[in-house]
């Protein structure tokens, strides 16, 4: 049996981050990834948006751990050469009600620490954005676009070169406590893989001084492997379009709607990526199964529909279908207002540490995050 410091389930980018910030600290750091590749669920299944934080309710976890992670994030790309762009963005308001909403937003954004704030025109939208209708929107300039893939390859890296074990295609399947452990036991492969149902099942263990759930969609799966189970992930999945190179001119940077009153999502937006395509999403929909990204798209009439509004020149035929991405959602169905970051060492087994409902802002938070995960860490191994 191995013996470790730290098993770290889910390779995603908070995962990479957490192995990073820990591995600087500790040696026998393991961190374990059921997919092929680290970063290949919800952390590259987004719009690589790095939020300044004024969506999120003032002292929560994701307001702090956003406005931190935002400028943390920008040090690390440019000292890792991870390729990411700070344009600024808007958030346009359509007259009436939804102009008072705008300045709420800007208030709880100055309440959160993000900086640089301003309502601004029509006539000056039009000068940044040319081909978008609004009546006022909220320029945010600290907001930015990052290549996500990139940022996972290099937070793995480092992990790697500071001594820690990535291991893919390696799924838990149980978590045993022990009086001064927790027993990691692992197995090959994905679980949602069809081939590994017919294939005989070689078990490893994994003796773990402390184990950090990172594991995004089935951390709440996870919680429940260590007797845990007060919490529950609703799966809520994203779907994207794409503008055709020919219309990509429609959009120079980051355009967002105000976000959803229920707090389900910010709404589908307008994304310029660093390849210079123009992403038109994400929608939001509760699904039944946590691996179902591809049933029942939606067609693109209905993105047309949704942004309109906001570029009145759009139509079906400027836009292709792309890919799609799923929420860890703690909310369920029905329930109004944003769901907090759970990030917490679990009442039961003190030697885990729970990170349940790491939506977004993850992505921009991953740095934060893993930095007040280590500190919890440093209680148990210290």
């Amino acid at each position: 049996m191995d013996r470790a410091n730290i098993v770290i389930i889910g390779g995603g980018v908070v995962g990479c981050a957490v192995a990073r910030a820990v591995s600087q600290r500790w040696g026998d750091v393991f961190l374990v990834e059921q997919m092929p590749k680290f970063g290949m669920g919800a952390s590259t299944r987004n719009s690589g948006v790095i939020h300044s934080g004024i969506y999120y309710p003032p002292g929560s976890l994701k307001a702090q751990l956003c406005v931190a992670g935002n400028r943390m994030l920008q040090e690390f790309c440019v000292a890792h050469n991870v390729p990411h762009r700070i344009c600024g963005k808007l958030v346009v308001a359509h007259g009436g009600p939804q102009g008072a909403a705008l300045e709420q937003l800007a208030e709880n954004g100055r309440a959160n620490g993000v900086e640089g704030l301003r309502l601004i025109d029509r006539d000056t939208i039009h000068a940044r954005e040319p081909h978008i209708e609004a009546a006022a929107a909220l320029e945010v300039p600290s907001t930015g676009i990052v290549s996500a893939e990139d940022l996972v390859k290099a937070l793995a890296r480092i992990a790697a070169d500071r001594g820690a074990s990535l291991l893919p295609r390696a799924r838990v399947v149980r978590l045993d406590p022990r009086a001064d452990s927790i027993a990691v036991t692992l197995a090959p492969g994905d679980a949602n893989d069809p081939a590994n149902a017919t294939q005989k099942t070689v078990e490893e263990t994994i003796e773990a001084r402390c184990v950090i759930n990172c594991a995004g969609l089935y951390a709440d799966e996870i919680a429940a492997m260590l007797g845990n189970h007060n919490y529950r992930i609703y799966p809520v999945r994203g779907e994207y379009c794409e503008l055709v190179r020919a219309k990509s001119y429609l959009v120079n940077n980051l355009v967002y709607p105000l976000p959803h009153t229920d707090g389900l999502s910010l709404g589908l937006h307008l994304t310029r990526t660093l390849w210079d395509t123009v992403l038109v999403g994400p929608t939001a929909d509760y699904i039944s199964e946590k691996n179902d990204y591809e049933r029942n798209r939606l067609p693109v009439e209905e993105f047309v529909r949704r942004a309109k509004p906001m570029l009145p020149e759009i139509e079906a035929a400027d836009l292709q279908l792309a890919y799609s991405g799923i929420r860890a959602k703690l909310a369920p169905p029905g329930h109004a207002g944003l769901a907090d970051f759970v990030i917490t060492t679990d009442a039961a087994v003190p030697r885990a540490i729970q990170l349940i409902g790491i939506e977004s802002p993850g992505l921009t938070s991953c740095l934060a995050i893993a930095e007040r995960v280590a500190s919890l860490a440093a209680d148990i191994l210290n």
